[in-house]
């Protein structure tokens, strides 16, 4: 073959089927399954072709953004013994559990430094560069310091996105580390089989001037700079239903740096700040309440969202992050009971790149809040108070001024114009996932292979691509499946969506409820029908 060192690939091969175990990848036999398909031998240096085209970067990973990271309750379990800096320099280090680290430098100056990485929260390869950018530099500001400095943090799937990708989220970064004014000044990578970014910063503070989230004081004001539910949108987006307003919003959002908002508050003379991030709003002013010695509370009706986010969570839209953030911090939280579940979910939304929370003297505020509004800054909003002295508690009240949405599946958002999907952008089917049974009633006759084999396999992906959740959600479909079983007196499908829907958590109201649908348009036949199986 052109281009191929074949007394390299015998060499390498030898050995590999010597050891019994493929020397670039250990969990693999020699020859492996991609030799043996494509005549490609990596151990060898040979490498695969780089896709091209469009690609969208959520839908390459589990975990959007900083849902991605590990939860706080865990984290603070498993480092509890580690030993803390026994050096007097470290003004701020890992046992405050702050935003980032300070080390005096003398002569009145400190260093901040601080390090984030986390998986796409967005789509574009560039935009996710300039979020990872503007999320990493944020720590830094929500001290109150200046970054000046970044080494570049990248892991990602060679050769299974295009090559392009990786240029376009470095681009995105490095434009993002201009506009803050810091320089990149190195880098690390490595091929991971999911793509990550992000930068470890170091910044400069006045030894004076440093804001931690540490020195709330009663009678301050709560202000939060951003909207919350970038999580929430991320996940939506994930699976096919967000819509372009509230992507393009969040996208807006988590771009834009932290550094006006900062200067501000220090400006002003802010008691205590965090920038709220993975942890969700929960969780970050938790963590302040109980490092400041105070209990605080928040108006839900005050905190700004981002559009859409309120009909997501009435769809039942709320990724898994929220249950994680909830463990962590929620026995620290006390909601008002009139508060539906889904609104108090809302506040331990894991946010991406967010806003700064700011408590500051109650005499200030007003013009702190101008002064942000004029910088462009709209969103920024009091939120709450702090209610005095105490041991960390959160509460949060409500004036009943927002309602939640009542619980209409969001629309789904259309799939852009773009080239034909890569193996690796189509949707994977795992064993949970329903495909209808009368894709199986019937063998095929000729073997696997024959234009009747393939004929049925391109059917049963279309059966499988009609019944996955799109506009509708799983449940809703679930229902209707039973329905048309019923109308259709299939006693195999029947059998099978009674089984799946007991699975998924119906309860015998409910499958009655969508069998007589199908009874009505069926008539009494289907009715007899469903009888015989109701109990199966």
């Amino acid at each position: 073959m052109a281009n191929v060192n074949m007394e390299r690939r015998k060499r390498v091969m030898r050995r590999s089927i010597r050891l019994g175990h493929c020397i670039c990848d250990p969990k693999k036999p020699c020859p492996c399954d991609l030799f043996k398909q494509r005549d490609i031998c990596l151990c060898a240096g040979e490498r695969l072709e780089s896709p091209t085209g469009p690609v969208r970067l959520t839908q390459l990973v589990e975990k959007a953004g900083c849902a991605s990271k590990i939860d706080q309750a865990f984290l603070k379990q498993t480092l509890k013994d580690l030993p803390a800096a026994d050096d007097p320099r470290v003004l701020v280090g890992v046992p405050a559990g702050d935003d980032a680290g300070v080390y005096d430098m003398g002569n009145g100056t400190a260093l901040v430094q601080t390090v984030d990485v986390f998986t796409p929260s967005v789509d574009d390869p560039y935009t996710f560069g300039q979020v990872a950018a503007a999320n990493s530099v944020s720590d830094v500001y929500a001290m109150g310091g200046t970054p000046i400095t970044a080494v570049s943090i990248l892991g990602f799937p060679v050769r299974k996105v295009p090559d392009e990708t990786m240029y376009q989220i470095l681009s995105g970064g490095i434009d993002k580390m201009n506009e803050a004014g810091v320089a990149i000044i190195g880098g690390h990578s490595i091929n991971d089989g999911e793509i990550k970014a992000g930068f470890a910063v170091t910044g400069t503070i006045d030894k004076g001037k440093i804001v931690t989230n540490a020195g709330a004081c009663p009678g301050d004001v709560l202000v939060l700079t951003k909207p919350l539910g970038t999580g929430i949108v991320a996940f939506a987006a994930q699976i096919g239903r967000a819509e372009a307003e509230s992507i393009e919003a969040t996208a807006a959002s988590m771009t834009a740096l932290n550094k006006t908002a900062s200067q501000l508050m220090v400006k002003f003379g802010a008691h205590a700040c965090t920038d709220v991030t993975g942890f969700s709003l929960m969780g970050h002013l938790a963590e302040m309440a109980l490092s400041s010695k105070v209990d605080v509370e928040v108006v839900w009706d005050e905190i700004p969202l981002f559009p859409g986010v309120l009909d997501y969570a009435a769809a039942g839209i709320l990724p898994g992050a929220i249950e994680r953030n909830k463990e962590s911090c929620g026995d620290r939280i006390v909601a008002d009971e009139s508060l539906p579940q889904e609104t108090v979910d809302l506040c331990y939304d894991a946010q991406t790149s967010g806003g700064l929370l700011i408590a500051i003297a109650q005499k200030d505020a007003g013009d702190f809040l101008k002064a942000l509004h004029s910088e462009g800054i709209s969103a920024a909003a009091v939120i709450g108070k702090v209610a005095g002295k105490g041991s960390g508690l959160v509460g949060i009240t409500t004036t009943g001024t927002r309602k939640i949405p009542s619980s209409e599946p969001a629309k789904a958002i259309a799939e852009p114009p773009s080239a034909e999907p890569r193996p690796e952008q189509l949707p994977v089917k795992s064993e949970s996932e329903e495909v209808p049974c009368c894709s199986d009633a019937a063998s095929p006759s000729r073997p696997e292979g024959s234009d009747i084999a393939q004929i049925k396999a391109k059917f049963t992906d279309f059966l499988g691509a009609a019944s996955s959740p799109h506009g509708l959600d799983a449940y809703t479909k679930q229902a209707m499946s039973i329905a048309l079983s019923v109308a259709m007196r299939c006693e195999p499908c029947l059998k099978m969506h009674l089984k799946k829907a007991k699975e998924k958590g119906f309860t015998q109201d409910e499958i009655d409820e969508a069998a007589w649908m199908g009874i009505s348009f069926g008539g009494s036949p289907t009715m007899v029908f469903y009888e015989q199986f109701r109990n199966s």
